[in-house]
């Protein structure tokens, strides 16, 4: 039962709407945790137990930048073949996605500028 203790992982967390709006969101790049707690008006503190359980089934990865955390989608070829396969399976949720997406380009940290993040304590979402 415990080599399928991965499995179980990665399929739990792909069973939640908001864990898929985050892996959408990740698709065209990696955003700081607040920029998706911006995009997707939630707490950074439920952003980030949302991540926690992407990055423990090996869908995303974490680097921290300062006090900024930024997150990607992972390089694994495991992980790269489940997303994949995931991205026709939501094209249902194309408009709902498509608004995610537009509000990201918005917010989307650049390459060269200094991490143009909110300070959650002083800008509560």
């Amino acid at each position: 039962m415990n080599s399928l203790r991965p499995l179980v992982e990665l399929l739990k967390a792909l069973a939640h709407p908001v864990r898929l709006r985050i892996l959408a969101l990740l698709r065209d790049g990696e955003l700081c945790v607040c920029q998706v707690a911006e995009i997707l008006r939630l707490a950074p503190s439920t952003v980030s137990e949302h991540l926690t359980d992407l990055r423990r089934a090996g869908l995303v990865q974490e680097r921290k930048v300062g006090r900024w955390v930024h997150v990607a989608l992972t390089d694994a070829a495991a992980s790269r073949s489940v997303l994949e396969s995931l991205w026709p399976l939501m094209a249902s949720a194309a408009a709902e996605l498509d608004r995610d997406q537009a509000h990201a380009r918005e917010v989307r940290c650049s390459a060269t500028a200094p991490v143009p993040c909110f300070d959650p304590v002083a800008d509560p979402v």
